[in-house]
């Protein structure tokens, strides 16, 4: 079954001595009197609830899964419900919310280090609580007075959830053919018809109401993405006292069996009639969408850290006592009958693969977090204004990079586990199972690519992204004179000149030919996700550089690792440069009668 500890010390790491939180925050008036004891404090809580509470229900939530009892009525696994009421009773879902409405206030990045122990714990169930952040956030950004005060106090206390309804059984990321139709009410409400699918948390047992964000067209929008607008859509609807009240037309049609998080209720959602309000101006709802929708990419990359943490926790202590062969160059526990597989190169090749991607995701995706902070609260328009580009330009990456880091790292779990891996009791394969549909829904990883090359970087004509290589050369021309650094620096240079040039070709190759994008834009994507990944390496490296004298084996343990990361992972670029630099011919010369 496995076990789940915070990894509090490598958090701690990142948040203050690679990233200096608490300096950063200083300019930041709303969060300048927070301190990083206070952070500590709140993330060592955190980890309790997600060992002792949230990981045992995790391979029984899987085992067990949702089940649709008839009639719109859906239950969660054994122990979902319980735990989601002591999750409300502690105050979790109000973390980094806004005080106006009940929050506590606190940091995006704080918010962001509890998402990922939820999602180590258990990802099915962190879905739940997810997805009403994510609605809480666009309701804040988009969300009239009165929309406001009636649903973020419910949403922020957690006593309310919410869902995002955008996918349709005739389209998924074209939401420019969503037919779902939203017809005026004298009331000043609309009556919404249609059918959403993929729906997840869309119903279940753990809260007294569920609110949907709903994407629809008013009579006479235009067509495509130009005529989409944005509804609340209650489950039930408020009375005048703000308590749930008569039950609206919006009901669950069934659940969806997946390969994987079983414990969440992915529904297909019927609304007939349903009484929505309107979020945000008319025939802008993907605008108003989009708050909610890139805060579920970011969510997915704390899902795929998670999972990647989670996998290589257990995947380590496997290793460390299954006893198999000899070391090929002797025994190195000659008093057992074989010794333990953390001898092998490979088993440490695949062990090193996923501490790798953990310990860069987790910088990766606190540096972006702090950067939403910036976004939203620093003093200096013009530092919100560049954080702003900064995260714009990088949550594709953090969504598909860090999924597919995760899948690729959640099977080297299930292999160092061997047959067991592959037996559902160990754990392991679920792992692999829940990390797959990161890769798939908020957007599939081609998506996010096509979006960072094709709107992100080409768009602007590499704006944003000089801003990031701004940021590095800044680095390497910084530590590029130091010795001690040249066996990080140098690689880091190296992919940065790289990534540049492959840049200026793929865009002046889409001058001619569009295509050139969409056959590019995969293993570009995975080229600049290596380069993000050297540079916090390279930082992190120089961070432990200087504490290494200290003696303390966590610093010997981050050196190693990262000439790890240089030697063995950052060589997979050769192989993603040469594919996007291979263009669309080989693959749009194809008849499609040859397929």
């Amino acid at each position: 079954m496995g076990q789940y500890a915070a990894p509090l010390r490598d958090m701690q790491f990142v948040l203050h001595e690679l990233l200096n939180v608490e300096a950063e925050i200083k300019q930041m008036p709303k969060h300048a009197d927070l301190d990083a004891d206070t952070i500590n404090a709140v993330l060592e809580e955190a980890g309790k609830f997600c060992s002792e509470v949230l990981f045992p229900l995790n391979h029984s939530g899987d085992q067990e899964g949702c089940t649709y009892v008839g009639d719109g009525v859906v239950t969660t696994p054994k122990g979902f419900k319980e735990a989601y009421a002591q999750y409300v009773e502690a105050g979790w879902p109000a973390l980094g919310c806004d005080p106006e409405y009940g929050g506590q206030g606190l940091p995006a990045f704080v918010n962001n280090a509890l998402y990922e122990m939820l999602n180590s714990a258990n990802q099915a169930w962190t879905m739940y609580p997810g997805l009403s952040h994510g609605a809480y956030e666009c309701l804040h950004a988009h969300g009239t007075p009165e929309l406001q005060q009636r649903y973020l106090p419910k949403l922020v206390a957690g006593v309310w959830t919410g869902t995002m309804c955008l996918t349709e059984p005739h389209c998924g990321t074209d939401l420019g053919i969503l037919r779902t139709k939203a017809e005026p009410n004298s009331d000043g409400s609309y009556a919404i018809s249609g059918t959403k699918i993929f729906i997840s948390s869309g119903e279940h047992d753990l809260a007294e109401n569920i609110v949907h964000l709903v994407l629809a067209r008013l009579p006479g929008a235009p067509n495509g993405t130009k005529g989409i607008s944005l509804f609340i859509v209650p489950k039930f609807v408020p009375n005048e006292a703000g308590e749930p009240g008569e039950r609206n037309g919006v009901k669950c049609g069934s659940i969806e069996h997946k390969m994987g998080i079983h414990g969440n209720a992915t529904c297909v959602i019927n609304l007939d009639n349903a009484k929505g309000w309107l979020v945000g101006e008319p025939n802008k709802g993907l605008n108003a969408m989009f708050v909610m929708m890139n805060a579920a990419r970011l969510g997915v990359g704390m899902q795929s850290l998670g999972l990647t943490e989670i996998g290589y926790q257990n995947s380590l202590t496997y290793a460390k006592e299954r006893l198999q062969m000899r070391s090929l160059t002797g025994p190195k526990a000659p008093e057992k009958a074989a010794d333990p597989i953390i001898v092998h190169p490979d088993v440490r090749r695949m062990l090193l693969t996923q501490k790798a991607y953990a310990e860069a995701a987790r910088a990766f995706s606190y540096w972006s977090a702090l950067h939403i902070d910036k976004e939203l609260s620093h003093a200096d328009e013009s530092v919100r204004k560049e954080a702003a580009d900064l995260v714009a330009l990088l949550t594709p990456i953090l969504k598909a990079f860090l999924s597919d880091n995760a899948f690729e790292s959640t099977n080297h779990a299930m292999q160092i586990y061997g047959g067991h891996g592959f037996i559902a009791e160990w754990g392991m394969e679920q792992y692999v199972r829940d990390a797959r549909i990161n890769m798939i829904y908020e957007g599939t990883n081609a998506i996010q690519a096509l979006d960072l090359l094709g709107r992100k970087i080409l768009g602007d004509m590499g704006a944003k992204m000089k801003k990031f290589g701004k940021l590095v050369s800044d680095f390497v021309e910084a530590e590029g004179v130091k010795p001690e650094m040249q066996e990080f620096i140098n690689p880091l240079a190296d992919i940065g000149e790289k990534v540049q040039k492959l840049t200026m070709e793929i865009g002046m190759k889409a001058m001619q030919n569009p295509d050139e994008v969409g056959a590019a834009a995969v293993p570009y994507l995975r080229t600049v996700g290596h380069l993000v990944f050297s540079y916090f390496w390279a930082r992190m490296a120089r961070v432990a550089l200087d504490k290494e004298a200290s003696g303390d084996p966590f610093y010997k343990a981050k050196l190693a690792t990262a000439r790890f990361y240089f030697a063995k992972l950052l060589p997979e670029t050769a192989m993603t440069i040469r594919q996007a630099r291979a263009g669309s011919k080989s693959l749009m010369d194809v008849e499609e009668a040859l397929f």
